[in-house]
């Protein structure tokens, strides 16, 4: 077994930490050692039954240990990229944690720091970026492409042959028309229907959805440099 640590102490972290432990069930594979944060607040409390180890520093004292970095929200779906950009770890530091009720198609290729859970299905020949968070019940069918540090929320569906890029947050019970692309950093609002290709950089919502605003991106959320990483929940 591998040591294993969760970056974000959050509803992501901790809902990946429940599909670490499924994982254990079936296959001890991962020695999941807690959680680390920024907040001082959270410095030795308990979050899912597991330790908040300390902040990001404190990852230096675990150099064998894998990493999962489960950062990110509807109000700010670019904070993952921030720190993996800050920790500047080797892909092979990174962990790839499939719940097992996930089921993953003949030919689909996931990639390092990516978390599927339960109920995700990847049919055929779907091709998962890395640092890749994929929420219950997604379904991602045939010829689908998600890039790097997408965020697939729960109930969402992809048809076939749709492009993710990099960046993209897509809410949940949206529906994505096959063949159609969402640029990088998008935000598709929860329970959209997109019918045809989204510019990168835009908030698209409704049925059939439609551009709303730009996205808000600051200047340092594009550096890839935070200060500190602090969970809310």
């Amino acid at each position: 077994m591998r040591d294993l640590v969760i970056v974000g102490a959050g509803g992501f972290a901790r809902e990946t930490a429940a599909a670490v432990r499924a994982v254990n069930q079936v296959r001890p594979t991962w020695r999941l050692l807690g959680f680390l944060d920024d907040n001082p607040a959270l410095r030795g409390v308990e979050r899912a039954g597991l330790p908040v180890l300390g902040g990001l520093e404190t990852l230096a004292d675990r150099p064998a240990a894998a990493v999962l970095v489960c950062v990110g929200n509807p109000r700010d779906w670019s904070g993952r990229q921030r720190v993996v950009a800050r920790l500047g770890l080797p892909p092979d530091r990174y962990a790839t944690v499939l719940h097992p009720g996930a089921e993953v198609g003949y030919g689909c290729s996931i990639g390092p720091g990516t978390v599927l859970l339960s109920g995700v299905v990847l049919t055929a020949d779907v091709t998962v970026g890395a640092h890749v968070a994929v929420m219950p019940q997604a379904v991602l069918t045939h010829d689908c492409r998600v890039d790097d540090q997408v965020t697939v929320a729960s109930g969402v569906r992809l048809g076939g042959g749709s492009v993710l890029r990099h960046g993209v947050y897509v809410g949940a019970g949206a529906l994505i028309r096959e063949g159609v692309t969402v640029g990088a950093r998008s935000q598709v609002g929860m329970g959209s229907v997109v019918l045809r290709d989204v510019p990168p950089a835009q908030v698209w919502v409704g049925n059939p959805a439609r551009y709303l605003r730009a996205t808000a991106l600051s200047p340092d959320r594009t550096t890839g440099v935070i200060p500190q990483l602090r969970s809310r929940s």
